[in-house]
């Protein structure tokens, strides 16, 4: 019967010890490029603010514009 046999368990690696190997495997960016990747997220982060904000100004203009009618 398979009841009877007993598995033995495989040695778990300790969580912190596999936390420390994959650590090492990070390869941190130069902080040049860490600089550039923010300037560029701000950048487009406001450019679509303002679009967005020109675009509700329009949309709310023409809905004015509609119910006024």
């Amino acid at each position: 019967m398979a009841d009877s046999v007993k598995k033995e368990k495989a040695s778990k690696p300790s969580f912190f010890k596999g936390l420390k190997a994959e650590y090492k495997k990070i390869i941190w960016p130069e902080k040049n490029d860490v600089l550039k990747q923010s300037v560029a997220v701000v950048c487009i982060s406001v450019l679509l603010g303002a679009i967005i904000a020109i675009l509700d100004f329009v949309i709310q203009y023409g809905v004015d514009f509609l119910t006024g009618l």
